[in-house]
């Protein structure tokens, strides 16, 4: 069995997981640092799970204003925990997307 690694960042989808070239500082966060995360979707996710590397850091609050105007949340927390939670959501079928920042 292969393991992929993604040093620069993950962006997850419940359809693909793209490697996340060019990845902001959290402090940096905006929609378009997403690309195309959304555009691939049938419906609008819940929210975003924003792992933000190896502590938790909060994103702008702009970032999050754009996003939940568009009726998607944001968590926030570290990679860590949002790769564990990612599993936990996507196993109880949860229509989310996550954008996790390296450790």
């Amino acid at each position: 069995m292969k393991d992929d690694v993604f040093p620069d960042g993950l962006l997850l989808s419940p359809v693909r997981a793209l490697a996340w070239m060019q990845a902001p500082a959290v402090s940096a966060m905006s929609i378009a640092a997403l690309g195309d995360l959304f555009d691939h979707l049938e419906l609008k996710p819940e929210f975003l799970l924003l792992g933000t590397g190896s502590g938790l850091q909060q994103p702008p609050r702009a970032f999050v204003r754009e996003l939940e105007a568009r009726g998607i949340g944001v968590e926030a927390m570290d990679s860590r925990a949002a790769a564990r939670a990612w599993g936990v959501l996507r196993a109880e079928e949860r229509w989310i997307v996550g954008a996790l920042l390296p450790l």
